[in-house]
């Protein structure tokens, strides 16, 4: 008799549980918080401490009420002022309060736009770009995941921001400059920034390259500023088109408005409705505008290293050039006022720092040394473009060729190095243009185009720091940016804070005659360039010892 043996059936496998659309939000969003621990923080300083700082030195700037309505005159009565600041709230009775709502905030929640549109795009389309987020959503994570903690990370930087700036501003102690303003002006601060995270939400929708997106997104920034000057100029409501038009629609420490700032949060939530859409409606990876289909064969000039990183680089090289322009006609035009503020007791000790003569020199020689440190910022990201084709693996294809390391890198080191110099020329023609158009001397033209080249060993500095970075510690690339934003600092706020004279040497930026108020000095050129070159040898140096990463 045969006896047979039954065993139970093996139970399958679960299957795998998808989870909802945020399924993993939680874990993205502690990885955003773990790579842009160090990276966030310094931009929200970097903003709430020029804001603070700037405010701390207005009291020394205007001492009197006759000081502050002067100034409230001159911004009334010039349209070129308006423009560059804002409509002019409290203008009758121009208290510290109303002067940091007219003439800091429209231009200073650019930045807070800014840390919104790279954080959003850095961890959404870029990550996509360079392969990361298939292997993320190869894991048990939500459709939505990323997009979703890249805005609340988004979110509460912004937030984080607007309490820094409300705190600090409220602890200075100035009249009139007080709590109910305060956190108004830090919550402008959060409302534009949160406005323009939700734009780089759609930009990345779009297009499927990052620096596309992030251009989109930058472009858009521009218009608002753009029409909320046109609307301030010609009082035509243009300015309501403009998020921020609505921040200084609040009118903080003066009227102290606060629906303006529901306008910005019903843009925000639309704008990420929308990005939400979009983005069920395309594949990983891939972006809704189609991209074009490029020749069938390509150029000579691009089987050359040089050819292809000016390829790669072209378009940003175009678009610094003509933004650079219209910035620096921006601050051209206003040169018709300058003289206004002759009387001005501090405005007298920045000509003598400046060692100029007349308020035109000192003013023309401040705002030079401020457009090129901007022009640094196009060098630095030219000058890192070759650490970023490295990352996302493209590098190892062109080196696995003939072409060798020092080709590679120093094809898109010359771009950084030319191009930097052109956009400087270019800067210079605008300025000296406008200022010529705006009734100025003549002269000014051929005064301003070799003070703004004076510049260029000052640039390359930066570049040479950039490239020793990406050589020896290719993860330390910040402190490139971090010597911008010390740069900035120093020329903004170093004589006003009266900081030791050895703190603000430290900025290459320093050590360049302040034309046309200063006459020429040739040796601190030499010695910046000698440094410059230095620092890209031994950069190139490093970059061919160590090996290439890819992540």
């Amino acid at each position: 008799m045969t006896t047979t043996i039954t065993r139970p059936a093996t139970p399958a496998p679960p299957a795998p549980h998808d989870g909802g659309p945020l399924t993993g939000f939680g874990t993205l969003l502690r990885l955003i918080a773990r790579r842009d621990r160090i990276r966030v923080p310094l931009w929200i300083l970097a903003i709430a401490g020029t804001q603070v700082a700037g405010a701390a030195a207005y009291p020394g700037l205007y001492p009197d009420a006759a000081d502050r309505q002067v100034q409230a005159d001159i911004m009334g009565s010039n349209p070129a002022m308006k423009a560059m600041t804002g409509p002019g709230h409290g203008l009758e009775d121009y208290t510290f309060g109303a002067m940091m709502t007219n003439e800091y905030l429209g231009f200073m929640v650019i930045f807070a736009a800014l840390m919104s549109v790279f954080l959003v795009v850095r961890h959404t389309r870029a990550e996509e770009e360079e392969g990361r987020a298939e292997l993320v959503r190869a894991n048990v994570t939500g459709s939505a995941a990323a997009l979703s903690a890249a805005l609340t990370a988004a979110v509460v930087a912004n937030l984080l921001l607007a309490l820094l700036i409300a705190a600090g501003m409220a602890s200075l102690g100035i009249e009139t400059i007080d709590w109910p303003g305060s956190l108004l002006y830090g919550a402008a601060y959060a409302a534009v920034g949160i406005v323009f995270a939700a734009t780089a939400a759609v930009t990345t929708q779009v297009t499927q390259f990052a620096r596309a997106a992030s251009g989109m997104a930058g472009a858009l920034i521009g218009l608002a500023y753009l029409l909320r000057a046109m609307g301030d100029v010609m009082d035509n409501g243009l300015s309501w088109l403009s998020p921020i038009g609505w921040a200084q629609a609040t009118a903080a420490y003066v009227d102290n408005t606060w629906w303006p700032i529901l306008l910005s949060l019903v843009a925000a939530v639309a704008l990420t409705g929308l990005a939400f859409r979009l983005a069920g409606r395309r594949d990983l990876g891939a972006g809704l505008r189609a991209e074009r289909r490029g020749a069938a064969e390509g150029t000579d000039r691009l089987g050359t290293s040089l050819g292809l990183a000016w390829r790669l680089q072209r378009t940003t090289v175009l678009w610094w050039s003509i933004g650079m322009f219209i910035f620096g006609a921006a601050y051209g035009s206003a040169i018709d006022v300058i003289e206004d503020y002759a009387d001005n007791d501090v405005v007298a000790d920045l000509v003598e720092s400046m060692g100029g003569t007349t308020l035109t020199d000192s003013y023309l020689a401040m705002i030079m040394g401020i457009l090129a440190i901007v022009v640094s910022v196009f060098a630095v990201t030219a000058a890192l473009r070759p650490r970023r084709e490295e990352t996302s693996g493209r590098a190892e294809g062109v080196l696995a060729t003939g072409v060798s390391r020092t080709e590679w890198y120093g094809s898109h080191l010359l771009i950084a190095l030319l191009g930097s110099l052109g956009i400087l020329l270019v800067t210079g023609l605008g300025l000296g243009l406008a200022a010529v158009g705006a009734g100025g001397d003549g002269a000014i033209l051929g005064q301003v185009l070799p003070a703004m080249l004076s510049y260029t060993p000052a640039v390359w500095v930066v570049v040479g720091v950039a490239v020793l970075a990406a050589g020896w510690a290719p993860r330390a690339t910040l402190v490139a940016w971090l010597l911008v934003v010390y740069a900035f600092f120093m020329r903004y706020m170093g004589v006003l804070l009266d900081l030791p004279q050895w703190v603000i040497n430290l900025s290459p930026f320093s050590h360049i005659a302040s034309m046309p108020a200063e006459d020429f000095r040739a040796l601190p050129v030499v010695v910046l360039t000698v440094i410059a070159a230095v620092l890209v040898v031994v950069g190139l140096t490093g970059f061919n010892r160590r090996d290439i990463e890819a992540t």
